[in-house]
């Protein structure tokens, strides 16, 4: 039997989530998709001018904004992207960035000694309002609901 719109479960039926390949990257998600490539420009930027101009003051926090912007610019292409793989590749990149503001984050409150200068993911995102801590929860959160169907 062909799939109709009123068929339950088809693609644009009501009440049902697009669990289509383009799910991740339409409606709500083109917005998340904006915020994660306009922090994966600006973490980029960052680590790229600290770590060209004053990487012997704070290698280790100039490395880890060149990480976060590397992670930042996966998840971009992965919830940009169509497609099981670039799911899962987006999911993997959402964990990775909770974790590592989680890490980072503890770990620049409790020896703030070793982060003379700060991160993307120091101090939990403060220096960014915030936003590190709180994007990944809504990609993941995103995520979870335009999963694809098995």
């Amino acid at each position: 039997m062909p799939e109709t719109p009123d068929t339950p479960n088809a693609p644009g039926a009501p009440g049902t989530a697009r669990r289509g390949p383009e799910a991740t990257a339409s409606g709500p998600g083109r917005v998340l998709v904006a915020v994660y490539a306009i922090f994966a420009i600006g973490a980029t930027s960052r680590a790229g001018v600290q770590i060209a101009t004053r990487f012997g003051e704070a290698p280790v926090p100039y490395l880890l904004s060149a990480f976060a912007a590397v992670v930042y610019v996966l998840a971009t292409v992965a919830l940009a992207r169509a497609g099981r793989r670039w799911w899962r590749v987006a999911v993997t990149a959402c964990a990775f960035e909770m974790t590592g503001v989680l890490v980072v984050g503890a770990t620049s409150l409790a020896l703030p000694g070793a982060f003379p200068d700060a991160t993307v993911w120091s101090n939990f995102g403060m220096g960014y309002l915030f936003i590190p801590l709180v994007l990944p929860v809504l990609g993941l959160l995103w995520l979870r609901r335009t999963a694809p169907s098995r």
